[in-house]
């Protein structure tokens, strides 16, 4: 069976396919044939046998029968060939009286129980004495005490059905053909559509050419195939150009620190190798503009970090955390890095817990407090408030115009106004992914009297789970 089999999965997909079909239609047609031909026979041979039943022998008395009939010890003619009916009279003890012009059949066991009394008739197949085989019905008039044996040959019904077993053998075969033929063609046009999406694949393979699209006909399974096919590439493309972009921003948001970083350290490497250090406060001044820098730069990268993770949740990675405590951690981190002048307020901070990762959650309140400090006067204030699942973090700043809010969360965005302060622009796009991740939402809109008001949901409950 290896052999075969292997053989047939070698073949290409239309051939199996033709084969497959022509097999079935084989099957098929042959099972047709089989039982068409055994009716046929079953109906033929019960006409036959009504036909010799409904026969009748006129038999004038026991005399004239015995001078029309031959005895057992006479010597038979050869057959004259198939006659209309044949018979013969059958004696209790197997003795056979052959009518004239009759062929003679050899007597069977069931024939004489018939001649014997023990059973009314007897329908069974027989042969004469000549070989041909025929069809024999015994029975025992009860008017003049004979039990007579009628027969006729099955030749007839025999070259019928060897008629009929040529015909429909020639029938099967041009069946299997056909259905080899149409299968073949079949094949060939439903995979077309196949054939097109191989051809695509191939060409996106050997090209890299993600704007391939395959035309989409109908609502079958290779209309679905093409469907997601087209659906895949176009995601694939959208991925590439987003990773091309990704690389871009971050290479031009790198030039700008590694060239001040160089700059700086160029100048401190010439006053050295010149002789002439720079006065005390001005070198301390430039090393306080690289230290800021680098760590500008250190930011920089560990935004880029957080943004190249995969965007999958799951995994384990997310947990029933309370929000309102990681609120609170970010909440002092922040006030470290706003000063004494800028009022950051929390005058509630209801329970909430949430589903999220605990590090990515810290961060992305941190970036939204942050924002809000860096837009915020340097005696401003900044309240926040966490009320039923919903952070709200309100600056007192110069706001954002209304055409700018949709950009907001893009990555490395930047407002014309905010062009000059500190900040890679990955922010509020990593605040967006992370909320986005938990099943929350996030949104900034101009706050009553002025400044920024920056609302963050997420799903969750008041007290934790039982397992927590």
């Amino acid at each position: 069976m290896t052999g075969p089999v292997a053989r047939f999965r070698a073949l290409p997909l239309r051939s199996r396919l033709a084969l497959l079909t022509a097999v079935a239609v084989a099957v098929a047609v042959a099972a047709v044939s089989v039982t068409c031909w055994l009716l046929t026979r079953a109906q033929l041979r019960d006409e036959l046998d009504n036909s010799l039943e409904n026969l009748s022998v006129p038999l004038a008395g026991q005399r004239e029968a015995a001078l029309n009939c031959r005895r057992a010890d006479q010597p038979a003619p050869p057959d004259a060939g198939p006659t209309y009916v044949d018979w013969q009279l059958v004696e209790p003890d197997g003795g056979r009286c052959v009518g004239a012009g009759s062929a003679a059949v050899t007597v069977q066991r069931d024939d004489v129980l018939v001649a014997q009394g023990g059973s009314r008739s007897a329908l069974h197949d027989g042969r004469t004495d000549g070989g041909r085989t025929v069809r024999v019905y015994t029975q025992r008039d009860p008017g003049t005490g004979y039990t007579v044996s009628m027969s006729r040959p099955l030749d007839e019904i025999d070259g019928a059905l060897n008629r009929l077993a040529l015909v429909l053998t020639g029938l099967a075969g041009l069946g299997v053909l056909g259905a080899g033929a149409a299968g073949l063609w079949v094949a060939r046009t439903g995979l077309k559509p196949v054939d097109r999406l191989t051809g695509a694949v191939e060409h996106v393979a050997r090209t890299e050419d993600l704007t391939v699209r395959i035309p989409v006909d109908g609502e079958d399974e290779i209309a679905r195939l093409s469907r997601s096919f087209n659906a895949m590439t176009a995601a694939l493309a959208s991925s590439r150009d987003r990773q091309a972009q990704l690389i871009a921003d971050a290479g031009h948001e790198l030039r700008t620190p590694l060239t001040s970083l160089r700059t700086n350290i160029e100048l401190l490497v010439r006053s050295e190798d010149t002789g002439r250090p720079l006065p005390p406060a001005d070198r301390r001044d430039l090393l306080a503009s690289v230290k800021a820098q680098m760590t500008e730069l250190a930011s920089l990268i560990g935004d880029l970090q957080e943004l190249s993770r995969p965007d999958a949740v799951g995994q384990g990675r997310l947990e029933v955390v309370p929000l309102h405590e990681i609120l609170a951690t970010a909440l002092d981190r922040v006030r470290l890095r706003a000063g004494p002048d800028l009022a950051l307020t929390a005058d509630r901070l209801d329970p909430w817990y949430v589903r999220a990762e605990p590090a990515a959650l810290e961060r992305a309140l941190v970036n939204v407090l942050d924002n809000a400090v860096k837009f915020s006067p340097p005696d401003g204030a900044v309240e926040v408030a966490l009320l039923h699942g919903e952070l709200t973090v309100r600056d007192h700043g110069p706001g954002i115009p209304p055409d700018e809010l949709p950009h907001v969360f893009e990555r490395f965005w930047r407002s014309p106004s905010a062009r000059s302060l500190p900040g890679s622009g990955l922010g509020l796009s990593i605040v967006a992914r992370t909320v986005q991740q938990s099943g929350g939402a996030v949104r900034l809109s101009p706050a009553s009297g002025g400044g920024t008001r920056a609302v963050i949901t997420l799903p969750g409950a008041p007290v934790p789970p039982p397992e927590l």
